[in-house]
């Protein structure tokens, strides 16, 4: 099974901005630990970032035709106010849980994201990716 993970805007800067919320943790090093999840569960990522709302759009509607098991977003910057976004992940075919490296609630914000997935992890830093990815590897056996 293949689970696509995308990053959205703004990841690119972890580990060199606002390290006091989200740690040092740079995004060479989010993919290198979410693949090794990824190999403890036998499953297949493919990791995906973009600072473009509409390739992330893009990049979704392409996983819906190469059926993909499943999708993990970070949406980072993409977390309010981004209705195309929230409209694309209602419309694929497979399950999409949102992570959040820290948790927005703590900081007065909410997710406009989080209402077409099927979960949200949040708060739990690097970890919160592993559980994304044992949910969906676990829904999908049924």
């Amino acid at each position: 099974m293949k689970i696509l993970v995308i990053h959205g805007a703004g990841m690119n800067m972890r580990g060199k901005s606002q390290v006091d919320i989200f740690g040092p943790m740079k995004l060479p090093e989010y993919d290198a630990k979410i693949r090794d999840f990824a190999a403890e569960l036998g499953v297949e990522v493919e990791i995906f970032h973009s600072n473009i709302e509409g390739e992330v759009i893009n990049r979704l509607y392409a996983a819906h035709d190469e059926g993909i098991a499943g999708a993990i977003i970070n949406p980072a910057g993409f977390t309010r106010g981004y209705p195309a976004l929230v409209a694309a992940i209602g419309n694929v075919g497979f399950p999409t849980v949102e992570v959040h490296i820290s948790n927005p609630a703590r900081r007065g914000t909410h997710s406009d994201v989080a209402t077409s997935c099927l979960g949200t992890m949040a708060g739990f830093g690097i970890a919160g990716y592993a559980l994304a990815l044992r949910g969906l590897r676990d829904r999908a056996k049924g």
